[in-house]
């Protein structure tokens, strides 16, 4: 029986700053929405891949390739973390 239940955008939010102030070794951090690899020094493609596995394992999901290659913004990687947590 899967027992998660759906995560508000604010929870989702909460926890993926997290782990941006983990990965990037950022404690002030704070993302946006908006953002995009441009908009935060280092996250370069090994950096992408480190937060994606990341956001997998804090989360409990599985990304696909094509997936991941649709991920522009923040708030993509947000509306993908939301709709597969709540599978």
């Amino acid at each position: 029986m899967d027992t998660r239940t759906a995560m508000t955008e604010s929870e989702t939010y909460d926890r993926l700053t997290d782990i941006f102030r983990e990965v990037f070794d950022r404690p002030d951090l704070t993302i946006a929405p908006e953002m995009t690899a441009k908009d935060i020094p280092g996250w370069d493609s090994q950096t992408n891949i480190t937060l994606i596995v990341a956001t997998e394992s804090l989360f409990g999901i599985r990304f696909r390739t094509a997936e991941i290659e649709q991920l522009r913004k923040v708030q993509d990687l947000a509306n993908l973390i939301r709709a597969k947590s709540s599978r």
